[in-house]
């Protein structure tokens, strides 16, 4: 039977052995067997991306397989032809889907219709190979991950999901820290809180960027406006203004907590210049780890 990963719950129970397997391949790169000889993975943006298509297109040659780019203008779907025709033909063909979708509901019609593996590269809903690179980072630096204490400050967005989601699975204790009417989804909040119980770690929800950030062992951002997110430059920086991490909130959190942002970042907004490039960031190791995290996904769907 075959597995997709569009959710970070399709990945909960293997969460820990996904991570170390990342780990092993990051060591091992350059020298690690190809196990995707001969595959092939399609890869569907219907949004921009730097990081999502060259990670994926780059761990799939690494791996000894074939990545497909296929854009929304390249494409019948959209302009006539169903998800479901798209997923069907798609899978006579290859032995993967990778889909940046704008729309949960499509990205599991795709699945659904699909006979081989689909892989979120991100939907409206949630980012789950973030969330995976994320933990590789936070693991990387903490040296591991349980009794951490994670906090997400402002957009309560795909990306926050997915971080609830993959920290509750991994035992870590996190907080969603957000406007009030910018608050991550209720039900993933709920299975999130689910989860963690099972686990040992916590999720919470705060309003209080400064309290929330007191002793926090990793402080996480994302840009306040998403792609397709309608919301008005001028007022989303009224709103989500005192939720940036800036030095002045880094001096609250543990004295040796790092910094996490998933990229693209508009410094002076979400994030200050001092904070995406001093010490204590972690941006650009948690932006390699992309590859890392994914080519560990590659391996488990595909091989």
């Amino acid at each position: 039977m075959k597995k997709d990963l569009i959710s970070v719950m399709d990945a909960a129970a293997e969460i820990h052995d996904l991570l170390d397997l990342a780990a092993r391949l990051k060591i091992e790169r350059g020298d690690h067997e190809r196990p995707l000889d001969g595959k092939t993975l399609a890869m569907i943006f219907e949004k921009s991306s730097t990081r999502t298509r060259v990670s994926f297109e780059l761990a799939m040659t690494e791996l000894g397989g074939h990545a497909m780019f296929l854009g929304a203008n390249d494409m019948q779907l959209g302009r006539g032809e169903t998800v479901a025709d798209t997923a069907k033909v798609l899978s006579r063909y290859v032995h993967g889907i990778m889909y940046r979708a704008r729309s949960n509901q499509m990205m599991r019609e795709l699945a659904a219709n699909s006979t081989v593996p689909v892989i979120s590269g991100l939907d409206d809903l949630e980012h789950p190979c973030q969330a995976l690179a994320d933990l590789l980072t936070v693991k990387e630096r903490k040296g591991g991950l349980r009794g951490l204490r994670l906090v997400y400050m402002g957009d309560g967005n795909n990306v926050c999901n997915s971080l609830m989601l993959a920290a509750a699975a991994a035992g870590m204790d996190m907080t969603a820290c957000t406007p009030e009417g910018r608050m991550p989804d209720r039900a993933i909040g709920d299975k999130a809180a689910a989860l963690a119980k099972e686990t040992g770690g916590s999720v919470e929800l705060s309003h209080d960027p400064r309290e929330a950030a007191r002793g926090a062992d990793v402080l996480y951002t994302d840009v306040w406006v998403s792609m397709g997110d309608g919301t008005d430059s001028v007022m989303a920086r009224s709103i989500f203004s005192p939720y940036s991490i800036d030095e002045g909130m880094l001096s609250l959190a543990a004295e040796d907590a790092i910094v996490l942002h998933c990229l693209p970042a508009h410094r002076g907004e979400e994030i200050s210049a001092g904070a995406m490039d001093g010490p204590q960031s972690a941006v650009f190791d948690q932006a390699e780890n992309r590859l890392h995290a994914q080519k560990a996904v590659l391996h488990w769907l595909l091989r």
